[in-house]
């Protein structure tokens, strides 16, 4: 196929970018008798989709380099930082709490695909003034160790109002370092209006621990994974993944269950970047991110839901993670005008 895919890990800071650049894929069987082109991503280091479905861009002739740096909020900030001299052609992987700022900086130029009207219907509007497109989208929500609770004869909490009574069994991620963090701040923000400083003043007062990432949260203080935390902040999808990859084969269904009074939906976009030197092979590759093939390669790639209309789940996300019908959002304006007000007071209410 004479496609080439390069990864190149971005760490951010004062003096630039240090750039690693590492060959993960790659194949030959033809000699193609004309160069392809190459089309650079910026995207967070989450990004993933199955290496059969990334050799279909070599159809179309294009070598997609994939520059990963850190998590939405660093990957965004670079792109900030670099607005209209890009080192990417386009960026994957800005959501929702994160896109006004960035199209108000003159991080992206204007793309309609052709594909958006394939989307589910309340996606199609989601396009930032025509500068992005809806690519995936996830719901950030409290995980229960349904296990841990029945083991202990304990009823776990069914609602947000309950949680300040399970504090010192919930681990929540700094929203200051961490999306899903963020995320279930903004949740609280969304539920609780003015008095969201108090719902956090009664987690703080009974004992909730703050990790400084996901995965410290998920894979050390959760029980599920060893900790003491049998609730954690996590995504919906997680019940899922846990079957998907327990090492015991024997594993059908997941000890965890999703608080659904918890979630706070989040959707990634992409878009071409302003002086981009190819914005047609971006968009070409804006198209492919909302193929039929992509959309239903996502959900177990990145353990996200695709936003294209008829994209089937697989089995286990249609059994143990049903899209939530009920999660909390908040306008990208009020986010972009509101937000370091609102981590600053959560700053102060938790001491940090």
């Amino acid at each position: 196929m004479g496609l080439t895919v390069k990864v190149i890990n971005c760490a951010t800071g004062m003096a630039g970018l240090v750039i690693s650049i590492a060959l993960i894929a790659g194949c030959s069987a033809t000699t193609n008798t004309s160069e392809p082109q190459i089309v650079r991503m910026l995207t967070h280091e989450s990004f993933a989709l199955s290496d059969e479905i990334i050799a279909e861009l070599a159809d179309q002739g294009i070598q997609l380099e994939i520059l990963a740096t850190g998590d939405a909020g660093s990957m965004t900030a670079s792109a900030v930082l670099a607005a209209g001299a890009p080192t990417a052609d386009l960026i994957f992987g800005v959501d929702n709490t994160l896109i006004t700022r960035a199209a108000s900086e003159g991080v992206f130029a204007p793309y309609t695909s052709p594909e958006l009207g394939n989307l589910a219907p309340e996606f199609q509007a989601l396009t930032e003034q025509g500068l992005v497109t809806p690519i995936d989208f996830g719901d950030v929500c409290i995980n229960v160790d349904s296990r841990w609770f029945a083991e202990n004869n304990e009823k776990p909490p069914t609602t947000m109002e309950e949680l300040p009574a399970f504090a010192n069994k919930l681990v929540v991620e700094d929203p200051g370092t961490s999306s899903p963090g963020l995320a279930f701040l903004l949740a609280s923000v969304v539920r609780f209006g003015d008095a969201w400083p108090d719902f956090w003043m009664q987690l703080r007062d009974g004992g909730v621990k703050v990790a400084g990432s996901w995965t410290d949260a998920y894979y050390t203080d959760f029980t599920l994974n060893g900790g003491d935390r049998p609730l954690v902040v996590s995504y919906a999808t997680s019940p899922a993944a846990e079957v998907i990859f327990a090492e015991d084969p024997s594993v059908i269904s997941p000890s965890t269950q999703t608080l659904v009074d918890s979630c706070y939906r989040q959707i990634e976009f992409a878009g071409v970047l302003e002086g981009a030197a190819n914005p047609t092979g971006a968009e070409k590759v804006i198209d492919w991110l909302l193929s039929p093939a992509v959309q239903a390669d996502i959900p177990l790639s990145m353990f996200v839901y695709p936003v294209r209309n008829e994209v089937e789940l697989p089995p286990v996300f249609r059994e143990f993670t049903p899209v939530v019908t009920t999660s909390a959002e908040l306008d990208p304006s009020v986010i972009n005008d509101e937000l370091n007000g609102i981590l600053s007071r959560w700053g102060q209410v938790m001491g940090r």
